[in-house]
């Protein structure tokens, strides 16, 4: 004989499933991509000193 028990609903709202990918997502450890010194940096960087050092060369000197 059991005590205490109460009747269940009949419609049950069943929650989403939940998604796994999520779950490893979350435990990952999140940052950046690679160091400060990646590949695109470097060749952004050396493209902008050589067309500061061009546009040295092509302008006049105007201290004389």
């Amino acid at each position: 004989m059991t005590q205490f028990t109460s009747p269940r609903p009949l419609n049950l709202k069943l929650r989403k499933p939940r998604n796994p990918l999520v779950a490893h997502a979350l435990m990952r450890q999140a940052g950046k991509h690679g160091h400060f010194n990646t590949g695109s940096s470097q060749r952004q960087t050396a493209r902008r000193d050589l067309h500061k050092q061009t546009l040295e060369m092509t302008l006049p000197d105007s201290s004389a």
